[in-house]
């Protein structure tokens, strides 16, 4: 499972230490602010898109031929595309760079999802708690290394790092991943793709993560600004970022192994955790409409409270996915549902965003919570055998 974990590591530090190298690099350009972010934010979703697109054709690839190509030769692409990013002169080829780390992210990601899941076996809280620990691990580094790297060398030396790490994590995999055969597949048509996605046990869980992630965009995104706001300076500010990743990174492994103990069912876990993140998106709400010291500890407070409830629901969610979807089309399942996660991402903030520009952070933040609330309702009772 190790070298799987490293996967799961790679794309996660990937993408936030680039995107915080690039957000570095735009805040310290001169001239035409406007153009820079308009630039920053073409850059960022660059990465977001490709994944939206590729992560269910790779998934699928990978129940015809078997995880570990997949896994490794997304990891080669990563490498490759990072050594592009090496050489970028222009906004050109950095934004091939940053296209191909998202492609070669589409393809090892949920390659690596289905492997744990079929490495796993009855035990898929306990393996998906800690892939989810180290995809956590890499949300808190990377930003922290990303900046340290630009300081130390600009976006060469981060895209170097990054090149070494995946391929560090290819050849971990080839070598320590075992071959997974891939099993007979029965002839699937549109209305049985259609009528998987609307079943319960990959619609709620699928739902339930795409609320978790989005609430984790939302609140990288407007949990600094608020703290910053209130005085809290700039460290201070990112530190309540690195409290919720840590928190998520540190109570996933004991979630994931509770669930496998028979102490957590899948439904009311994953709708306490997602009550979690609501009530820690109203500590956040409130430190917006709050001054001070106050609004600081509310700021550390709702991090902490999203991070454990992503904590909760995230290994819960992917082990009710492995558990109710027949093995032979495990990477498929995990190609859509992370592409229901990527969705989750992008609306989140979004949401935030627009309610915010009319009616202020506060209300904007409070709208997110309503919606994490009620997607709580989605979640499905722990399966007692796979669909079909």
């Amino acid at each position: 499972m190790a070298p799987l974990y490293a996967a799961g590591f790679t794309t996660a530090f990937g993408a936030h230490s680039v995107a915080a190298g690039l957000g570095a690099e735009v805040g310290a350009a001169r001239g035409d602010v406007g153009a820079g972010l308009l630039a920053l934010g073409v850059f960022l979703a660059l990465y977001d898109l490709a994944e939206v697109v590729l992560k269910p054709v790779f998934g699928s690839l990978a129940d015809r031929i078997g995880p570990r190509p997949v896994i490794v030769a997304g990891l080669l692409g990563f490498a490759v595309a990072s050594l592009i990013g090496i050489g970028a002169a222009s906004p050109v080829l950095l934004a091939v760079a940053r296209l191909g780390q998202g492609a070669a992210a589409s393809a090892f990601s949920p390659a690596s999802s289905a492997a744990v899941a079929r490495l796993a076996g009855p035990r898929s809280g306990r393996s998906f708690g800690r892939y989810g620990s180290w995809k956590s691990l890499g949300y808190a580094l990377g930003p922290l290394i990303g900046a340290g790297l630009i300081l130390a060398g600009g976006l060469p030396l981060l895209f170097g790092v990054l090149a070494v790490i995946a391929l560090v994590a290819a050849g971990w995999a080839a070598v320590a991943v075992p071959a997974i055969t891939p099993l007979p597949r029965p002839r699937y048509t549109l209305t049985d793709l259609a009528r998987q996605l609307v079943e319960r046990s990959f619609l709620g869980p699928t739902a339930v993560l795409a609320a978790a992630t989005g609430s984790l965009g939302a609140a990288v995104g407007f949990l600094p600004a608020i703290a910053a706001a209130s005085g809290l300076g700039t460290v201070l500010s990112i530190g309540a970022v690195t409290v919720l990743a840590l928190a998520s990174a540190l109570i996933q492994p004991v979630i994931g192994r509770a669930r496998d103990a028979g102490r957590l069912a899948d439904r009311p876990a994953m709708a306490g955790g997602l009550g979690l993140i609501a009530v820690g998106i109203v500590a956040g709400a409130l430190a917006a409409v709050t001054a001070g010291v106050a609004a600081g500890v509310l700021v550390y407070l709702a991090a902490a409270l999203i991070g454990a409830g992503i904590a909760v629901t995230t290994p819960i969610a992917f082990a009710h996915l492995a558990d109710a979807a027949p093995p032979e089309r495990m990477g498929r399942t995990m190609g859509t549902a992370e592409l229901g996660r990527e969705l989750g991402d992008a609306g989140g903030p979004l949401l935030v965003g627009a309610v915010a520009a009319a009616a202020g952070i506060g209300w904007g933040l409070g709208a997110l919570a309503v919606v994490v609330g009620l997607t709580a309702t989605a979640a499905p009772r722990s399966p007692t055998v796979a669909d079909s």
